[in-house]
């Protein structure tokens, strides 16, 4: 399947944003940004974040879900497409695991988390075949329970960490391009040439649950994680997304200025932020 800056174009279907990143005071803080870029007409990313608490006998648990897609096909197919399997993922997640811990059935849903993100993916693609035939999605999504981030993903959108000043990508790219890096046989143009084909999306027919990559990644108190699509990642270099991290005073500004510096850079696609950081706990918590 292949694929194909402005901030008042920013597609936020649920948004609610509650020093330096390592320094926020504890909980979990957000910044979010998403941009049309330069050269494109219409903006087909699409992301939705939500935080909150949940109440347990021992105490709170901090809540988070956080969505980043970004849509491919012609006629505002793409925009459809990962404005849908984004609105999809979240109603399976919110309706299977939040909603029934807010009200105290903890134990509602005996499977694994991983398989119930692996489930609300395969339903999305489901919903995507149906209701845009045409059209087709990168998708990944991060369920942030206590200190634990669960992630589900597929396509080429990206999860970075962003731990003891250092950065490292968790999510493997579903591209051509990263399996000819892999293979090691091709030349610096031919994996250029594939960098926007992808073997795994929303949209596919032959589309599985197994064929959603999960993760699993603690999160310590100063950490931060980084979603993003490849507008962002594709222009602007680790070091810089590292620099950002490491200076900006809060996540919305870290995503402000990602977003700037791609433009910066060219702003060839649509451009998308989620930042996700856990405070630290102070005297005062």
């Amino acid at each position: 399947m292949a694929k194909n800056g402005k901030l008042s174009e920013q597609k936020t279907i649920v948004s609610e944003s509650l020093i330096l990143l390592s320094q926020l005071p504890s909980g979990i803080h957000v910044g979010h940004c998403s941009d049309v870029g330069r050269q494109r007409k219409r903006n087909e990313d699409s992301l939705f974040t939500l935080q909150s608490f949940l109440g347990h006998e021992y105490g709170q648990e901090q809540f988070g879900l956080f969505i980043v897609a970004d849509g491919m096909g012609g006629h505002q197919k793409g925009e459809l497409a990962s404005a849908l399997a984004a609105q999809t993922c979240a109603g399976t997640i919110l309706n299977d695991i939040y909603l029934p811990e807010l009200i105290g059935q903890q134990n509602s849903d005996s499977r694994p988390l991983n398989e119930i993100l692996m489930s609300a993916v395969a339903t999305a693609n489901t919903a995507v075949q149906r209701e845009v035939p045409e059209g087709g999605t990168t998708l990944t999504m991060t369920l942030v329970m206590g200190n634990n981030a669960y992630i589900a993903h597929i396509g080429d959108t990206r999860v970075y960490l962003f731990k003891d000043r250092a950065l490292k990508q968790i999510t493997k790219d579903h591209s051509l391009a990263s399996r000819l890096e892999e293979l090691g046989q091709s030349t610096p143009e031919e994996i250029e040439q594939a960098q926007n084909v992808l073997y795994k999306a929303i949209g596919q027919s032959d589309l599985v649950e197994t064929d959603v990559d999960t993760y699993v990644q603690h999160l310590p108190a100063g950490a931060s994680l980084l979603m993003c699509t490849d507008g962002l990642w594709g222009l602007v270099q680790h070091d810089d997304i590292h620099h950002i991290l490491m200076t900006a005073d809060t996540p919305q500004q870290a995503c402000e200025q990602l977003v700037a510096k791609a433009n910066d850079n060219g702003g060839r696609d649509n451009i998308t932020a989620i930042v996700v950081s856990l405070g630290v706990e102070t005297q005062n918590d």
